[in-house]
């Protein structure tokens, strides 16, 4: 989850800063960037609980050793939440999954260096401290109260209010573990066209990514049970947005929609102000409560955006949010789908081909049943592994004639190939895990933590 902004910004006093805010952040081509962020939890080897967040063996102390590599601490009420490095960060969700939040870089090599410099550091550190690192869509073993709660104010207020608005808002927070990918748009129009891929072909991601088979020892009958969690998280805030597919979608329909959704908090001067349920309407007018007479900054906007979590999420960029963390090759997997899908205009033109004619019943009906089924979900006559071959090799096209070459002249492709392989087998990798469990692993979750870790 994103830190607050650091600055105040200009104070809202037209409707039209907000369609600005959008607007400004359109690109060219030439500029268009990719930011990866991905999760995973921090373990004991000898008890395979979770971290604290202090002691000897406890987050902040990991954080603390991770300076070494020149990260710079954020703090929040006195305590290290965060570090941040050029255009890096590292932050913490809030049962102390660590989150890189990556650079925006130019290339899918860049990213996975990006990616494999910071797992290197973070692994010399979990070595010393005889700790783990796993990638997963949801902690297989831990309890909700075995998690910890990090010392984030903004945490204490969504903790308080999640429980008003759903059942599993917790568990989002404490036990899931996700990988994202951030993409430019490069027009109004271009956004549109993209989310509305972004949003019909999530399920697909879902699925190729699903990791998460298991909950508190046991499997819990999903393949992503971190996707079914959002089902039952908060509405208001969540889902697949079927407005987006309406004539009229632009940054005036989704400026609408945020304005529609509840706040949680008011940055100011260091500290949270708890907003929960109000509205951020009010708050253009002057009316919020919690700030009485006051009018938004830009930033609070920023903020607000923040805390919006569809499927895609629209910022000053685009987050794609539908896959299960996991292993470090398959970090370098997302990037790579979505670049392929959505930076050759080729590819995205047989991308919304492909699915411009889902209807809103057949994309939240695949929404629902990806993270049950996989692959193997139902559809029009045969399954998602039908899309999701055909998703691969759009994406595969669209990355051969970007023609992004590395040092030894090789493009992208050969960051789909795991994809391809979930893809054409129809196997997605909680199956796996699934297949270990009932076999070699005797009914216990255990041999994850050293089979899949870091």
């Amino acid at each position: 989850m994103s830190a607050p902004s650091q600055s105040g910004g200009a104070t809202i006093t037209d409707r039209r800063q907000l369609i600005e805010y959008f607007e400004n952040a359109c690109k060219p081509p030439s500029r268009w960037r990719l930011g990866t962020e991905h999760e995973k939890f921090v373990f004991e080897h000898d008890t395979l609980r979770p971290l604290p967040y202090e002691g000897e063996r406890g987050i902040q102390a990991f954080l603390d050793k991770l300076t070494r590599f020149g990260w710079q601490p954020m703090m929040e009420s006195g305590k290290v939440v965060a570090l941040e490095l050029g255009r890096c960060h590292i932050t913490l969700e809030p049962g102390g999954q660590l989150e890189l939040a990556g650079a925006p870089l130019e290339t899918i090599h860049e990213t996975c260096d990006e990616i494999h410099v910071h797992l290197k550091q973070v692994k010399e550190v979990a070595a010393e401290m005889d700790v783990g690192l796993i990638g997963l869509g949801f902690q297989p073993k831990w309890r909700r109260d075995e998690s910890p709660w990090m010392p984030k104010p903004r945490y204490d207020i969504m903790k308080a209010y999640m429980p008003k608005v759903g059942n599993l808002g917790l568990d989002m927070m404490l036990r899931t573990s996700t990988v994202q990918v951030n993409i430019d748009y490069g027009s109004e129009a271009d956004m549109v066209k993209k989310f509305r891929v972004g949003l019909a072909l999530q399920p697909v991601a879902t699925a190729l990514f699903a990791n998460s088979p298991f909950t508190e020892g046991k499997p819990n009958g999903f393949v992503s049970y971190r996707s079914q969690i959002w089902t039952d998280t908060d509405p208001d805030r969540s889902g697949m947005l079927d407005w987006v597919f309406d004539d009229g979608m632009g940054f005036e329909r989704y400026i609408e929609y945020a304005l529609d959704v509840p706040m949680y908090f008011v940055y100011r001067d260091g500290q949270y102000i708890d907003a929960s349920g109000q509205s951020f309407r009010d708050f253009l007018a002057g009316k919020l409560p919690a700030r009485p007479g006051e009018l938004p900054t830009l930033s609070d906007w920023d903020d607000h955006l923040t805390t919006l979590f569809p499927e895609v999420r629209l910022k000053r960029f685009m987050e794609m949010r539908g896959a299960d963390g996991g292993p470090w090759r398959r970090l370098c997997a997302l990037p790579a789908l979505w670049a392929g899908l959505c930076y050759d205009s080729e590819a995205l033109d047989q991308a919304w081909q492909l699915c411009r004619d889902f209807t809103a019943v057949e994309r939240n009906a695949l929404r629902l049943e990806a993270p049950v089924h996989g692959l193997a979900t139902p559809f029009r006559g045969g399954t998602l592994q039908d899309i999701a071959r055909e998703v691969v090799r759009i994406a595969r096209g669209g990355l051969e004639r970007r023609a992004r070459l590395d040092s030894q002249d090789r493009d992208e492709r050969m960051f789909l190939d795991q994809l391809t392989e979930i893809a054409e087998t129809g196997i997605t990798p909680a199956e796996h895990l699934l297949e270990r469990y009932h076999g070699p692993w005797g009914g216990s979750v255990d041999p994850v933590f050293s089979e899949f870790a870091y």
